[in-house]
């Protein structure tokens, strides 16, 4: 197989946010992405190799979000992803990877990653991320080119961080701040405390919760509530890395039976709630 191949919509011209580089050495997974991504109306630019595509950077191409796998011959992904970052390459990368421990998807992250998402997910997830990252890099863009025009950015161009109280959420890099100080939450924690923060004061079923990391309808566990189980290990998870950064964190609280609820900045905590912790 050549060492690149250029995939798009005929007749169709694609803005250059919408080119999609895949860096995988499965040919077959590569592939089936690349026209699924050609199908939803991306232009493809895919790889079998790190190095292939290091010299498609270096001959110009510039895609607008890249695709990384881990596991490849001569340069794995985060060989590939620490080169980029090196040489001052700040586009996006997702890893999809079949790697799914949380020592890699932390790896991934730290490197300059913005997101990791497991091979066996939908289409539909994968592309509905893409979509997200894409769209604040070009919000991003417009407030950056309004500012160098001398004019003023809308109030919440570019502005992708969610604050309540003592939380700081930056949407974009999935990073997370307690007081000012960083929590080493995984992509999966964050998008869990992201979706609590949003919705600060109610209460989020453990279904929800877990949804956001298995995607809607997966079934795990003992009987038709097993995921429950999965939800209190994410959460007992998360608490702790809040309470290595402040021993008396205790903004999220459980609702027996139902779920849990990120407590709003003006809100007191619930005495018969706080008192148990599922």
């Amino acid at each position: 197989m050549a060492d690149e191949a250029e995939h798009g919509m005929a007749g169709t011209t694609v803005a250059d946010d919408l080119h999609v580089a895949i860096v995988d050495d499965d040919d077959l997974f590569r592939e089936s992405i690349a026209q699924n991504l050609v199908d939803a109306g991306f232009a493809v630019a895919d790889f079998p190799s790190g190095p292939g595509f290091l010299s498609y950077l270096s001959d110009g191409g510039a895609p607008g979000l890249i695709l990384l796998d881990w596991k490849m011959p001569e340069m794995n992904g985060i060989e590939v992803l620490r080169r980029l970052r090196s040489d001052g390459c700040e586009i996006p990368v997702i890893f999809l990877t079949v790697l799914s421990d949380q020592i890699y998807e932390e790896a991934a992250l730290t490197s300059g990653a913005v997101d990791f998402v497991e091979k066996s997910r939908s289409f539909s997830i994968l592309r509905r991320r893409i979509e997200l990252i894409l769209g604040g890099q070009k919000r991003r863009g417009e407030a950056a080119a309004a500012q160098a025009e001398g004019g003023a950015p809308a109030a919440d161009a570019g502005d992708d961080t969610l604050r309540n109280g003592e939380i700081e959420l930056k949407i974009e890099t999935h990073r997370a701040y307690w007081r000012g100080k960083e929590v080493p939450l995984t992509v999966t924690e964050f998008r869990m405390v992201l979706h609590m923060v949003e919705r600060a004061g109610l209460d989020v079923r453990y279904r929800d919760l877990y949804d956001l990391v298995h995607g809607a309808g997966f079934m795990a566990g003992d009987g038709s509530e097993g995921y429950r189980s999965n939800v209190r290990t994410f959460i007992k998870r998360i608490r702790q890395k809040f309470r290595d950064l402040d021993a008396d964190f205790g903004q999220i609280e459980n609702y027996p039976g139902f779920g849990y609820r990120w407590l709003d900045a003006e809100q007191p905590r619930s005495a018969d709630r706080s008192a148990h912790e599922d």
